[in-house]
């Protein structure tokens, strides 16, 4: 994968500046951050998105996500995070290597959400949770 960039990143051919690194993960500072603190999380090797992403290799990601989250509100003085993934094209990725966002949130910032809640139809809330309930064999 030497045309993505996350991967040039993970193998030290792009400088980053890293937070944490194991053989399997590494967390860094996004260089366009929504917020002050703004982090990426990301498989060394190769994933597309959650689509793909390995069971395990995703634990690994959210266990190192889950260790940087605990600190922030100690080192950064933010009050909250949000955890964001978007897992293809019609949902805003834009890097082609799975990573997950830590986004430190603080109090009266400008940061919006990036879209906007509408009440759902209960008869299609129904229809979807059994679609989805059936596909995992749940009924």
């Amino acid at each position: 994968m030497d045309k993505c960039i996350f991967c040039q990143i993970a193998s030290h051919h792009i400088p980053a500046d890293v937070i944490s690194e194991s053989d399997d993960v590494m967390a860094f500072a996004d260089i366009n951050p929504a917020t002050k603190g703004h982090i990426l999380v990301i498989p060394k090797s190769h994933t597309t998105n959650l689509f793909d992403i390995d069971e395990a290799l995703f634990i690994k990601v959210l266990q190192l996500a889950k260790r940087i989250v605990r600190i922030m509100p100690e080192a950064l003085g933010c009050s909250g995070v949000n955890l964001f993934h978007s897992a293809g094209e019609s949902a805003w990725q834009e890097v082609m290597h799975f990573h997950l966002h830590i986004v430190p949130r603080y109090n009266k910032e400008e940061l919006r959400r990036p879209f906007v809640s509408t009440p759902a139809n209960k008869a299609e809330l129904k229809e979807i949770a059994s679609a989805l309930s059936q596909k995992l064999g749940n009924k």
